[in-house]
């Protein structure tokens, strides 16, 4: 069975970031400066197989069509974002004392299976939710084939 595979490259930046992360929960997180952690959360995907393609769905609340990019590059599909933050930081009404809405930015990588159609891949967004079908070849999918009587 062939199946879409997450794609994480070895990268000695990622690396550090994850050492990073593992730190900031040991020793736990200041309520006055929130981790990066939060900002930098990786959405959650759910990868499901039908007879006729793999769909792949990404929570991604509070993002619009225009912040989401998604991109073919080989047999690697990549969904990304980057949502900048406004740079004012006073209102009308006086000056932030805590401002978590920030810029954030992801990217997911995902290894498409040798059976997968690169040329049917089609994409929705409704309610915070990115929905990518990604069409089988037709000549690996399943048929029947009728046996002749005699």
């Amino acid at each position: 069975m062939k199946t879409v595979t997450l794609y994480r490259p070895a990268v000695l930046e990622n690396a550090l970031s994850e050492f990073d992360r593992c730190m900031d929960s040991f020793f736990g997180d200041n309520f006055l400066t929130p981790s990066d952690r939060i900002f930098n959360r990786l959405p959650s995907v759910d990868v499901r197989e039908t007879e006729k393609s793999y769909v792949l769905e990404a929570e991604l609340p509070g993002y619009d069509e225009k912040d989401i990019e998604v991109h073919l590059d080989n047999n690697t599909l990549t969904i990304e974002s980057k949502k900048e933050e406004e740079k004012k930081e006073e209102t009308k009404d006086g000056a932030y004392l805590i401002r978590e809405r920030r810029a954030s930015s992801f990217s997911r990588a995902f290894k498409l299976p040798e059976n997968a159609d690169p040329e049917g891949i089609t994409a929705s967004f409704k309610n915070g939710v990115l929905s990518l079908e990604i069409k089988k070849r037709n000549e690996t999918q399943k048929r029947i084939i009728q046996i002749a009587k005699n």
